[in-house]
């Protein structure tokens, strides 16, 4: 079975599409025309993209950083693509999955902005990152520098290789509202010292939504000589970048997040001359060692997943980053806006847009977090997930390209509400 039948049998499993998918160029033709600050205001516009969806009507969802569950027409395609591959068996994995995955990679390297020879897939953001602290070579006396911001998996990962090598792992703390860039890119700076070998930094901060200054933190710490690993779980698809731009040697991601791929894709990034200084975490000898491949051998994994990250990039191009960046934004802005000056409130994100898009924090000075979550979900139906360490006491509120004004307006009546 050629490439196009292969497609073509897919479309044919996969059930009926929702309006959305049947209707986009009757949609888009009529806001085309429109900024994307203007439509992210656009009510009506971001109706039609909700059809897409097949929402659960219990509570209103305000925790897709997690996971954003998958629009329907991507769902069938993993659908299709699960038949499929279970119809034709050992004959497509040892016949087409290699040409159709490297499809799949060369369609995501080129969403990401990089050469797909510096790029592979991977499971998660946690195994892209873990790849690179365990493959490096490190020594006795060798130091990382990290914040305490930072995803707990990879701080773990810090630590074991702490304990299995000797490495010292040096923790800064990133403010929740900093004066300017060169106050955070100073914070890491006075970390450094001759034995760092490895900074990690999110792009964006997992638990406030804190969108860091990572061009001039790499700037800064390749100007010493040290390498770096940025955390970009939340920011792709998010906001509009390239990660050729950033300046980074590491960065990984999870699929699963802002690009709405089912779970179980994530993307690692490795810049071209540091590819062959990383050991690979389990043996394989099939690649040079100036191949990113080599990296990537994970065994029998479920290709279907890797498949339907073509259909994910698709709807997410069909409505644009720039229109989803502003969408976002504006969603976290319409909300956070109207509580930042109430007593007894705190944001825990920063105001300045550049500093922020999609997800924002916020506590009740006089509730735990983990009490105000569980409030939110039993009294008012909102469903969110509570933090509560690294100088960040709140809710981590993260609505999609879905959530409509109206349910950010009942959220916050809510926290005034519990407020007061």
């Amino acid at each position: 079975m050629n490439k196009r039948q292969f497609i073509k049998t897919l479309t044919a499993s996969s059930l009926t599409l929702p309006s959305f998918g049947k209707n986009y160029d009757k949609t888009m033709a009529r806001f085309e025309q429109q900024k994307p600050e203007d439509l992210a205001q656009n009510e009506d516009f971001w109706a039609e993209i909700r059809k897409a969806y097949r929402i659960k009507p219990d509570y209103i969802n305000l925790e897709n950083g997690y996971y954003s569950f998958a629009p329907q027409e991507t769902l069938e395609a993993f659908i299709g693509n699960v038949r499929e591959i279970n119809f034709q068996a050992s004959y497509y994995m040892r016949t087409r999955q290699f040409d159709d995955k490297a499809e799949a990679r060369k369609k995501l390297a080129a969403l990401a902005g990089c050469s797909v020879e510096e790029l592979i897939i991977t499971r998660n953001t946690t195994e892209s990152l873990d790849t690179v602290i365990a493959g490096y070579d490190w020594k006795a006396g060798d130091e990382a520098v990290m914040a305490m911001q930072d995803y707990g998996a990879m701080l773990d990962m810090f630590k074991l290789q702490a304990r299995r090598y000797g490495i010292v792992n040096k923790i800064v703390s990133i403010p929740n509202h900093p004066k300017s860039d060169e106050e955070i890119v100073e914070i890491y700076e006075k970390a450094i010292t001759p034995k760092t070998r490895l900074l990690m930094v999110c792009h964006m901060i997992n638990i406030t939504g804190h969108i860091l200054p990572v061009r001039k933190i790499c700037d800064m710490a390749h100007a010493k000589g040290v390498d770096v690993m940025v955390d970009g779980a939340h920011a792709l698809a998010h906001i509009d970048y390239k990660i050729s731009d950033l300046g980074c040697d590491y960065y990984g991601s999870s699929l699963h997040k802002w690009l709405s791929v089912p779970l179980g894709a994530g993307l690692l990034y490795v810049k071209k001359d540091k590819i062959s200084k990383l050991w690979q975490m389990f043996g394989d000898m099939g690649y040079q060692d100036d191949d990113i491949r080599k990296l990537n051998h994970t065994g029998t994994h479920p290709v279907h997943t890797d498949l339907t990250i073509s259909n994910a990039i698709d709807f997410h191009q069909k409505i644009g980053i720039q229109r989803k960046e502003a969408r976002l934004r504006f969603l976290q802005e319409y909300w956070t806006k109207q509580v930042r000056d109430i007593p007894n409130i705190v944001v825990n994100t920063p105001a300045n847009a550049q500093r922020a898009c999609g997800i924002a924090n916020v506590g009740i000075k006089t509730m735990k977090p983990a009490d105000l979550a569980k409030t939110l979900l039993s009294k008012y139906k909102i469903w969110t997930v509570a933090i509560d360490y690294a100088n960040v006491q709140g809710c981590r509120i993260t609505p999609n390209v879905y959530t409509s004004t109206a349910e950010l307006d009942k959220f916050v009546a809510a926290l005034k509400e519990l407020a007061a």
